[in-house]
């Protein structure tokens, strides 16, 4: 094992990864910005660098700061977390020639696998089933145009390079086709330097269900069970739950065995995640692997016991899974909320400003991650994750009961901030949730009703 890692992110994850190493006896390097360089957000680490101003591009995705950081402490390996640059290659090249192990997979394999056209092409050779769409970038307006003529609408025009839900974009009539291809490419350019894009059907009443896998770099890997993260605003997740509800015992045994399968064949280390998008009729179709840690790993260990960081920890470090497919058992019900500082009312625009109060909840089998405190200042910079929230309970009843009782304990405040708990204590309620009926629509039509209340 390692005996010291240098965790090149912030906010929760970086503190969850510390941890991990803490009860591993494993030293850890934390890195901050200008704008986190609180010592009440520092004090988890055994060594802090500071690495740069407070926007990100200068900081936690500065290459060279991060490594030099590395360098000077002594860090034989740096977890990336999620975001910033944990599924970049560059970086991943970078650590290796430097000697510094990446917790992640082979940085060739991540680049295949980061670009959404080749991870396609690359699944679909492994056996996985997609979508009806374009397997290779779109070229033109042109080609666009017959490519979703073909497939019929409505389609989705989606970033080869896009992550995080950014660089989608939904076309339901052929005569918005061409603007809105063009628009996406445009978009595509400005957020990820990289214009290329890509169609496939739009699946409306779809649900998004993913599959855990951890494979080591002796050929041996597992996965560990479903989740279901169909409860999305602008395809960014808010609620998760584990394992998928409302799947049949032979769909959840073909999409797991599916993704073993596919990660084997290609050669995958670490975790990893593949998602799926799942029709009225449970027909999977392979959207696209994340090659890194996920904010909802928690949801996973919850049902399964398994700490994953300790988990990717040792497979970065060469040793050969500890774990059988037999070995691994998911019990119960989790089900994880994520509260950002956002309105729900103006579109989740978010809410940056000082907590004058934060306090979390409580009570049997809730867990919550969080990084937040009275005095925190939510930064305008960075993603607006103040907390996650986790409940087990033996069925799924009693875990959406466990969490609306959570989020009811939640006590947030500070001048002009908002969050989303009190959306999720809708979702929470909202009977086609409760009964697993929802779709990726779900959030749409909660906002939708929302508005028509307030008239």
């Amino acid at each position: 094992m390692f005996g010291k890692v240098l965790i090149a992110n912030r906010g929760e994850i970086a503190l969850r990864v510390a941890r991990t190493c803490r009860e591993l006896g494993v030293r850890t390097v934390g890195v901050y910005s200008t704008a986190d360089r609180d010592p009440r957000a520092l004090r988890h680490f055994d060594e802090t660098v500071h690495i740069g101003p407070a926007r990100g591009r200068h900081s936690y995705q500065h290459i060279p700061s991060v490594i030099e950081a590395a360098l000077q402490t002594g860090a034989e390996a740096i977890h990336p977390g999620y975001g910033f640059l944990s599924e970049d290659p560059d970086f991943a090249e970078v650590c290796a020639a430097n000697g510094i192990t990446f917790i992640g997979p082979e940085p060739g394999l991540m680049a295949a696998l980061g670009d959404k056209s080749s991870a396609r092409r690359i699944m679909s050779e492994a056996g996985l089933p997609l979508l009806p769409g374009s397997v290779e970038p779109i070229q033109g307006a042109e080609q666009a145009t017959a490519t979703a003529a073909a497939i019929g609408y409505p389609v989705i025009i989606k970033a080869v390079a896009g992550g995080g839900g950014k660089g989608m974009a939904i076309v339901t009539r052929g005569e918005d086709l061409v603007e809105t291809f063009l628009g996406a490419r445009a978009t595509a350019r400005a957020v990820f330097g990289d214009d290329r894009v890509y169609i496939e059907r739009y699946l409306a009443r779809a649900r998004h269900v993913e599959v855990q896998v951890l494979c080591d770099s002796h050929g041996n890997g597992v996965h560990l069970g479903t989740r279901d993260c169909s409860v999305q605003r602008r395809h960014q997740k808010l609620v998760e739950e584990g394992p998928a509800p409302a799947l049949t015992p032979a769909t959840i045994a073909a999409m797991t065995s599916a993704s073993v399968r596919a990660a084997l064949q290609v050669g995958y280390t670490g975790v990893g995640t593949f998602e799926f998008l799942v029709d009225e009729a449970e027909a999977f179709s392979f959207m696209e692997i994340n090659t890194r840690i996920q904010v909802e790993h928690t949801v996973t260990e919850a049902i399964t016991g398994i700490d994953l960081v300790r988990e990717q920890l040792f497979a970065a470090a060469g040793h050969p899974l500890a774990l059988t497919q037999a070995d691994i058992v998911t019990r119960g019900v989790a089900v994880e909320c994520r509260v950002n500082g956002e309105d729900p009312d103006r579109d989740f625009v978010p809410t940056p400003g000082t907590l004058d109060r934060f306090d979390v909840p409580g009570g049997p089998f809730t867990r919550v991650d969080t990084h937040a405190f009275t005095g925190y200042a939510l930064s305008p910079h960075y993603d607006s994750l103040l907390a996650k929230v986790v409940v087990w309970a033996p069925d799924r009843a009693q875990a959406l009961d466990r969490m609306d009782r959570a989020l009811a304990e939640f006590d947030i405040a500070g001048p002009g901030v908002r969050t989303t708990i009190g959306f999720l204590q809708r979702v929470m309620a909202d009977p086609e949730f409760r009964k697993a009926e929802h779709g990726t629509a779900l959030v749409d039509r909660l906002q939708a009703r929302q508005k028509e209340a307030g008239k």
